[in-house]
Parts: C-alpha cells; sequence; structure tokens
C-alpha cells in the first residue's frame, strides 16, 4: 500500500480517535462510491462480531487489525492473539488499548507460520493486496493442519471485483489509487480452491455475511 494511501487511512484514523469526522470514501473499479466511517472501528464491539468471535477457538491472527477492536476482544476471552496492520496509526492506536500488535505486512514473514489455528480477515479485509486467491493462500500457509480462516464477504448477488480503486479522506485531498478486492458470498468458493482452502461454514449476523474456510 502507497504512502499516500497509508496517509488518508492513518488520517481517518486519528480523527476517529478525537471523535471528530473519520469518513473515508472509496470509489470501485465500478465507479460506484461508498462511505466508509473509521469511527465503527472503534467500538469496543459491533453488531455481527458475535459469532466470529466465538468460532476463534485457538491462537488467533488479526490480519489488518486496525485499531485493535477485535484483537483486543479476543484478549479478553483469554485468547492468544496477535494483531498485524501496515498502518503506524493503527499499530499504535491498538497498543494504547492494551492490544498486541505488530506492524507488519501479511505477507512478510510473520511469527508462528504454519501454527495459526485461526486467521481472522474481517471488516473487508479480504480485499488486502487486490487479489484474494493470493491472500487465501497465504492464509493458508499461515494456519496450522486443522485451522480455519474466517472471513467476512460482500452480500451475495453482488459483484466481486479485484483491480484498482481509489480513497480519499473528508478533506477532499486527492483521491489515492490502490489494488483493493471485494468478494461476494455466493463467489467465495472461486476463490478459496485455488488456495486449497474450502468453506466448511457460513452465517449472517446484523446484516453481515461471513464465512469459515479449512484446508482440504
Amino acid at each position: 500500500m502507497s504512502a499516500e494511501v497509508l496517509s488518508h487511512y492513518d488520517e481517518a484514523l486519528r480523527a476517529a480517535a478525537e471523535q471528530r469526522g473519520a469518513e473515508l470514501i472509496l470509489r470501485d473499479v465500478f465507479g460506484a462510491e461508498r462511505m466508509i466511517d473509521a469511527a465503527d472501528w472503534y467500538h469496543e464491539h459491533l453488531p455481527g462480531d458475535q459469532g466470529l468471535l466465538d468460532r476463534c477457538s485457538g491462537p488467533t491472527l488479526d490480519v489488518g487489525c486496525g485499531p485493535g477492536r477485535l484483537t483486543v476482544a479476543l484478549q479478553g476471552r483469554g485468547c492468544l492473539v496477535l494483531g498485524v496492520d501496515v498502518s503506524s496509526a493503527a499499530v499504535h492506536i491498538a497498543r494504547s488499548r492494551g492490544a498486541l500488535v505488530l506492524r507488519r505486512d501479511v505477507f512478510q514473514p510473520l511469527p508462528g507460520q504454519g501454527r495459526w489455528h485461526d486467521v481472522l480477515l474481517a471488516d473487508g479485509n479480504i480485499g488486502i493486496g487486490g487479489d484474494p486467491r493470493a491472500l487465501l493462500r497465504r492464509c493458508h500457509d499461515l494456519t496450522d493442519a486443522a485451522g480455519r480462516v474466517h472471513v467476512e464477504l460482500s452480500p451475495p448477488g453482488m459483484r466481486s471485483w479485484a483491480g484498482r480503486a481509489t480513497i480519499r479522506g473528508a478533506s477532499d485531498r486527492p483521491a489515492a489509487p490502490f489494488r483493493w478486492a471485494e468478494v461476494a458470498a455466493d463467489d467465495l468458493a472461486t476463490f478459496a480452491a485455488p488456495a486449497a482452502l474450502r468453506p466448511v461454514d457460513t452465517w449472517q449476523e446484523a446484516g453481515r455475511w461471513f464465512a469459515s474456510l479449512a484446508k482440504h
């Protein structure tokens, strides 16, 4: 992720931490725009988190942990959990909340490779890097033989896409391009199969869509 994109992201996180306007505008490859409110990531709990947290039954890696909402929640349950994020602001804020977090790209060397029981790709993070197949392959390699990858998805019927999106903050600074992706729930198997993963559980909660993947 470029320095310009991280600047937009960091700016939104800091704004949310200070309880002021923290909106990001994402424009996808089809030209559709939607608002993302970074303040949502600061809640101790978002509607829909419960089922995701309940499925983490062992050492957990929270990929793209942001300010550490899920990492902190799992630690509170006594779970061994590590958050990773490329944003210095996210890592600083997550650590201030008591989360164990590394500033690291998921594709870089990580502690415990091949020994994580659960890997989280929540809050749209299956889009990281703009190549869901590559990201899921990486998650496959991070988990142990009985491991699960828990993924948040777009609703079925939405268009899956991968490519160059743009993002801008509420300040309307010029939009920064970056590679991103979205995967609809009914397309997941197509992306998971090349990564030697298969859906073993799907669920909805509070208008959010999720799936758990296991190794073949």
